[in-house]
């Protein structure tokens, strides 16, 4: 159903995707947008290993949710991990992940990913709990269940 990575001799183990998801900063959510045009748009996220699943959060209306309640079929993409290795040119990592997305119902659930976003990106811990009682009715996190990755890295010569 999906297809095969087309420069073989550039991907990476799937160990290392699911390694490079939890470690990478940001991404760029990919949906079917209003009127048939694509809405990539980049975004905090979380990676659950042990489920498979990218969570992020989003505003309770707006195209990105919109999108995603029309057609749940998603592409999520991390790059970076640059670093040279000896010679002028760039190695770049990136990871494309496909997906179904679905807006987490369980209230609990959804309080738990909100903590552990806010850990990843938003220290000091203190100030979590405060934010989450004003703000957490406002949001919805959203879930990505891993269809399939691939990743790569390249030498940019």
């Amino acid at each position: 159903m999906f297809r095969k990575m087309r420069r073989t001799k550039q991907t990476i183990p799937e160990a290392d995707c699911r390694a490079f998801l939890e470690s990478a900063g940001r991404g760029v959510l990919a949906v079917h947008g209003d009127c048939g045009y694509p809405y990539a748009v980049p975004l905090n996220y979380i990676y659950d290993a042990a489920e498979n699943c990218l969570y992020f959060h989003c505003a309770k209306q707006g195209h990105k949710r919109d999108a995603i309640l029309r057609d749940p079929k998603v592409c999520f993409t991390v790059f970076g991990g640059d670093e040279k290795r000896g010679d002028w040119a760039w190695y770049v990592k990136s990871a494309v992940v496909f997906g179904t997305a679905s807006i987490v119902t369980d209230e609990e659930k959804k309080n738990a990913v909100l903590r552990a976003l806010a850990k990843k990106y938003f220290p000091p811990e203190e100030d979590t709990e405060a934010d989450l009682a004003r703000n957490a009715v406002r949001a919805d996190v959203v879930k990505i269940k891993v269809a399939h990755m691939t990743g790569k890295l390249v030498h940019e010569k």
